[in-house]
């Protein structure tokens, strides 16, 4: 059995050391959205690649909605372009950390929720209200939607391989399920 995981988003932080006057920022960029009563973060939205980033005046950015470790690093230098242009002195590149990503894919088999929700361990399965289970790894950390087609998500990992060692596991431990029932 062959996945086809498909990274659709990558949620990154990183520090840049230096404090940002938001409120400046704000001004001098239209593609931001800043309203301290309801959020302390500014939110920079930048058009290629398509992602947003929550800046904070600390310093810390939280980076949501690339495809790639790649896309994540072009998007923290276009962050950091442009505070240069209002003054923030950023030194050296900051270190990004990847703190959760979401993929889509496919198991290409049929699957028995109601099976596999009486069979694994970590399930929740309450099909009137939602037709996907819930199915959590310890090891490697990650949850997984599953759907009744072979469709799935799956978040909480870290890395690509994390994202593969995890799939492959949920392969095994649901052919375990078939297995049995034969």
């Amino acid at each position: 059995m062959k996945s086809n995981l498909k990274i659709q988003n990558i949620v990154a932080t990183a520090s840049l050391g230096t404090k940002v006057p938001l409120v400046k920022l704000v001004r001098s960029q239209a593609n931001t959205e800043y309203n301290p009563e309801q959020f302390p973060g500014l939110v920079l939205r930048i058009k290629n690649p398509k992602s947003a980033v929550l800046v904070f005046s600390s310093g810390n950015l939280v980076c949501t909605g690339t495809k790639s470790t790649a896309q994540v690093k072009q998007v923290i230098l276009q962050v950091i372009k442009q505070l240069r242009k209002i003054g923030v002195k950023v030194t050296g590149v900051p270190k990004i950390s990847v703190q959760n990503i979401v993929a889509s894919g496919s198991i290409n088999m049929a699957l028995n929720l109601n099976e596999l929700a009486l069979t694994l361990e970590n399930t929740e399965y309450e099909p009137e209200q939602f037709p996907g289970l819930v199915y959590k790894l310890n090891e490697p950390n990650a949850t997984f939607l599953l759907f009744s087609n072979g469709k799935l998500v799956c978040t909480g990992t870290k890395n690509r391989a994390q994202l593969e060692d995890s799939m492959k596991k949920l392969i095994k431990n649901t052919k375990a399920v078939v297995k049995v029932k034969k």
